[in-house]
């Protein structure tokens, strides 16, 4: 079974947040050995200079990196230099790592001000989920969405349009 992980800076905090993640988490079980790790962020200060942010990102990419293994395929989620799928182009890309039996596949999303250096330097890949930004839950959401949606689509199980 495919293994798949999501590593998250920021906690969920709002119920109806968590509960849409736990009804994907339930619906992905099926398909996939799912885990979702959530790490705490960094606090940002008010009027924080260009290096200072660099640094806090880092810092962040350090949680996330000391939850890696080198054996992981690692997908961060950016919005500067991404790849932008279809959600049969991204069926057929995931099935295409499974087969060729990548570790777990890890998909990071950073914190509140994006991705530190040492994350993009360490993803396998980028992925851009849409042009638009989004909350971190939200992007939480809509990624177990379109996994869900990977999974009925190697499957050939119909699942709305």
């Amino acid at each position: 079974m495919i293994k798949i992980k999501i590593i998250a800076i920021g906690k969920i905090k709002e119920p109806f947040y968590k509960a849409a993640i736990a009804e994907y988490q339930k619906r992905l079980k099926k398909y996939c050995d799912l885990s979702i790790l959530n790490i705490n962020d960094e606090i940002i200060y008010k009027d924080m200079s260009e290096i200072e942010i660099k640094k806090l990102k880092n810092k962040e990419g350090e949680k996330i990196i000391n939850n890696l293994k080198d054996s992981d395929y690692v997908i961060a989620l950016d919005l500067v230099n991404a790849i932008q799928y279809e959600s049969l182009e991204f069926a057929h890309h995931i099935d295409s790592l499974n087969s060729k039996g990548k570790g777990s596949i890890v998909f990071v999303i950073g914190g509140a001000l994006g991705l530190g250096d040492n994350i993009r330097e360490k993803a396998s890949e980028r992925l851009n989920l849409s042009k638009m930004t989004f909350t971190h839950p939200m992007t939480q959401i809509i990624l177990l969405e379109q996994l869900y949606r990977v999974f009925k689509i190697l499957n050939n199980e119909a699942y709305h349009k």
